[in-house]
Formats: structure tokens, sequence, C-alpha cells
């Protein structure tokens, strides 16, 4: 098995442990949650759930492929998932990434909860009930490995490392070092993207006005910023560790905030 080949493999799957991850969540519950939550299912809830599977592994697919063959010539890396396919030290290629990941984690964590304190009044009531209630039922291991993970490998890994190498191919072309424009390019473009990306939650909670797509592009755009400079500059893994530290930070936020209101 070649390098690249058990790369791959590494990448898929750890994408992919977070596609499963999402088969915790409790649909019954979430669908309560729903505007349009009328009426029987047209399936049971764990088929609803293992369809829902088929898309986001072929994206993570797609997505682990096109790192593999081409983070390295635009001087991406993701160092630690490279040590396992190497054979070295897993732990000591993560270790220089941890550090910058914990503080941009908590620098993502601290925009995305401020985002949601200054937005949340010109948002509509109905909407704050449900994306609180929403939020509330996403487990911990969703978190970590869908969101940490799963959508690491899908937009920083594929998309990013995908708009540099076109940058680079197209407009330098191919010639040296991809130039600091065409990764600050790409991290603009793939952040709206990832901000984009969870505009779905919102139509599902109940649609979309100009305020609550604003605010949902915005927010999680900040956060996108951070951590396409973490894959730039350190590596994958620390835009994982910052994804991850950051839902801890929407958690603990939440949870405090449920504290509060039952002290009321």
């Amino acid at each position: 098995m070649t390098y690249r080949t058990r790369l791959f493999g590494i990448v898929f799957l750890a994408g992919f442990i977070g596609i499963l991850s999402t088969l915790l969540i409790d649909l019954n519950k979430v669908i309560t949650v729903l505007p349009v939550a009328n009426g029987p299912l047209p399936m049971s809830p764990w088929a609803i759930k293992l369809v829902g599977l088929i898309q986001p592994t072929i994206l993570v697919a797609a997505a682990a492929l096109v790192g593999v063959l081409l983070a390295e010539r635009v001087s991406l890396s993701a160092p630690a998932f490279d040590a396992l396919a190497s054979g070295n030290n897993f732990i000591a290629a993560l270790r220089p990434q941890i550090l910058s990941g914990v503080v941009g984690g908590l620098i993502g964590a601290v925009a995305v909860v401020s985002s949601w304190i200054v937005a949340r009044s010109a948002l509509p009531p109905e909407f704050v009930a449900r994306a609180e209630r929403f939020n509330r039922l996403l487990p911990m291991p969703t978190r970590f490995l869908y969101g940490g993970i799963t959508e690491e490998v899908l937009l920083r890994w594929g998309l990013l490392t995908l708009l540099v190498w076109a940058g680079w191919k197209l407009f330098q072309p191919g010639n040296g070092k991809p130039r600091s424009k065409y990764f600050i390019g790409a991290i603009l473009i793939s952040s709206i993207v990832f901000g984009i990306g969870h505009l779905p939650i919102a139509v599902a909670l109940g649609g979309i006005t100009i305020p609550i797509a604003l605010y949902i592009v915005i927010a999680n755009s900040i956060f996108g910023l951070i951590a396409g400079y973490l894959y730039w500059r350190k590596g994958l893994e620390a835009g994982i560790i910052a994804h991850m530290i950051t839902h801890v930070g929407i958690v603990t936020a939440g949870y405090l905030a449920i504290i509060g209101e039952s002290r009321l």
C-alpha cells in the first residue's frame, strides 16, 4: 500500500467517523423542534439517518482525495495524519499544533457566541427559541467528530486546498510556491461557503430572513477564517482542534444561559 493510499484511508476514515456520529442524534426530538413537524415520517428515523449518510460520505471521499493529491503541491499539510501514514510519531506531529488550535478555538468561541448575543435581538423570537432548542439536542460526540473533523476535511482539506491549487495553476501558473494572495483568497471563499452551508438548518428551523441569513453566514464565516488560517500556517489538525474547542465554548455558553434562566 502506497503512502498516498494510506493517507487517503486515514483522512477518509476520520471524516467518515464524524459522519457516523450523526447517528447519535435523536431524530424524533429534533423533528419536534421543526415548525413543519406534522404528520408521519415517510420512513423510520433510522432509515432516514442511513440514507442521510450517503451524500456526505461521497463528499468526504472526494475531499480526502483532493487533499491527498494537491495539498503537498501547494505547501499545505496534515502533519499528524501524515505521521500516521508514514509510520512516524503521531503525538510528536500533533504537539506543535495544539496550542495554536486551542487559542484559535477560544477566539472562535468568543466570536461565535458574541455574534449570537449581538444578533439575537434582531432575529425572530420563534427562530431564536427553535435554534436554542436545536443546539441543545446535538450530542457532543457529533459536534466534535462531525463538526470538528468532517467539516474540516470537507472545507479545509478539500475545498480550500482545491481553491489554492486552482489559483496557483491559473494565475501563477504553477511556478514556485503559491503566493500568499492565493491562500488568502481561498480562505475567504471557503469561509463564505462554510457559512452558506449552514443556511439549510435555518430553513428547516422556520425559514430565512435577511437578518437570519446575515447572522448565520457571518458568524460561521468568522470561524472559517480562523480555521483556514490555522490550516495554512500550522496544519489541518490545528483547525480541527480549534473547531472542537469552539464547540466546547458554544455548549458552555448555552449551558450557562440555561442555568441563568432556571434561576429567574
